[in-house]
C-alpha cells in the first residue's frame, strides 16, 4: 500500500481550501447561480444546453437518432456550455437545471416551456414525446428502463470514482484506484455477460438503454475515457466490444458525438448545432481562418 500518511477527518468538515485536481476551480459545496446570464434561445422547440461529455453525448445522439428516424419535430438548437469556465452557474442555466450539471433541455413545444434535467430523464422525455426507442410492452420496457437506470447508478463509479482518481486527482493513490478499478471491471463484466445473450442491452431492439450506456462504456472500450483501456484490459470483453462497434457505426451516433465537442480533431468538433447542414459547414476545421 501507499506510504501516504493516514488522514484523520476533522469533527466538522469545512470548505477552506481547493481540493486540487483538474476540476478544482469549479467544485464548490453550495448550489445556486454565481452570476447573471440569460441563456440563448434558437428557432427550434427543443433547446439543448450541453457539452460533449458522455452525459451530453447521450442526448445529442438521441436527437440525431430521432431525426434519422423521420421525427422532424426533434429538430433542435444545441448551445455550448463550457463547464470549465463556469457557464453552468449562470442564472439562466440554473433556472433550467438547479443542479448546475450538463445536459439541460428546455422543451418549448407546448404552451408552457418544460425544463428537463438529468440525462436519463431527458432520454425518457424524448422517447415518450416521439414514441421511439422505448418499448411499450411491459416486459421489454422494464428491461430497457432497468438498463437505463443501471447506467445512471453505475456511471458515477466510472467517472467520479475511477476516472477522478486515475486521471484527474492531483496525486495517484493506490487504494481508491484499486477500489474503483475493481468496480469498473465488475461493471464491464455485467455488460459483457448481458451482451453475450442479447444483441442490444434491452433485447433485440436498439433503445435509449444503448444510447445511455454507449458514451460511457463504449467510450471506455474505444480508449476515449481516461486513457485507461489498456489498464482495464477492455479487449477481454468481446461481447461488449462487438456492441460498441455496432453502435459506433450508426451515422446518427457519429453525428451526435460531434455536437458541442471542444476536443479532438477540428473536423469532429461542432461547437453549436442549429441545423443539419451545420455538420457540413460549421465544424471547427471549416470555420478556421485560411492561412495567409
Amino acid at each position: 500500500m501507499s506510504d501516504t500518511p493516514e488522514y484523520t477527518p476533522p469533527k466538522i468538515w469545512t470548505w477552506n481550501k481547493a481540493n486540487g485536481g483538474r476540476f478544482a476551480n469549479i467544485n464548490r459545496p453550495i448550489a445556486g447561480p454565481t452570476h447573471d446570464k440569460e441563456l440563448p434561445v434558437g428557432r427550434h422547440p427543443l433547446q439543448l444546453y450541453s457539452l460533449a461529455t458522455p452525459n451530453g453525448v447521450k442526448v445529442t445522439v438521441m436527437l440525431e437518432e430521432l431525426l434519422a428516424a423521420g421525427h422532424t419535430g426533434a429538430e433542435y438548437d444545441a448551445w455550448l456550455i463550457r463547464i470549465g469556465e463556469g457557464d453552468q452557474f449562470g442564472s439562466g442555466f440554473v433556472g433550467v437545471n438547479p443542479n448546475s450539471k450538463i445536459p439541460a433541455l428546455l422543451d418549448r413545444g407546448g404552451p408552457t416551456p418544460i425544463r428537463v434535467f438529468e440525462s436519463g430523464a431527458i432520454l425518457m422525455h424524448l422517447a415518450e414525446k416521439f414514441g421511439a426507442f422505448l418499448p411499450t410492452e411491459a416486459a421489454p420496457r422494464a428491461e430497457c428502463l432497468s438498463w437505463l437506470f443501471w447506467q445512471m447508478g453505475s456511471a458515477p463509479y466510472l467517472g467520479g470514482g475511477f476516472g477522478h482518481f486515475y486521471a484527474y486527482a492531483p496525486s495517484k493513490m493506490e487504494y481508491p484506484i484499486d477500489r474503483f478499478a475493481m468496480e469498473v471491471k465488475r461493471q464491464l463484466d455485467v455488460l459483457d455477460r448481458r451482451l453475450a445473450e442479447s444483441e442490444f442491452l434491452g433485447g433485440p431492439d436498439y433503445t435509449i438503454a444503448d444510447i445511455a450506456v454507449w458514451p460511457w462504456y463504449g467510450g471506455l472500450v474505444n480508449g476515449w475515457l481516461y486513457n485507461a483501456a489498456e489498464f482495464l484490459q477492455v479487449q477481454d470483453y468481446k461481447n461488449l466490444r462487438r456492441w460498441t462497434d455496432l453502435i459506433g457505426a450508426r451515422p446518427a451516433v457519429q453525428r451526435g458525438r460531434m455536437v458541442n465537442r471542444v476536443q479532438g480533431e477540428p473536423s469532429s468538433q461542432l461547437h453549436e448545432r442549429h441545423d443539419a447542414s451545420d455538420f457540413e459547414t460549421k465544424t471547427q476545421d471549416k470555420l478556421a481562418p485560411n492561412p495567409a
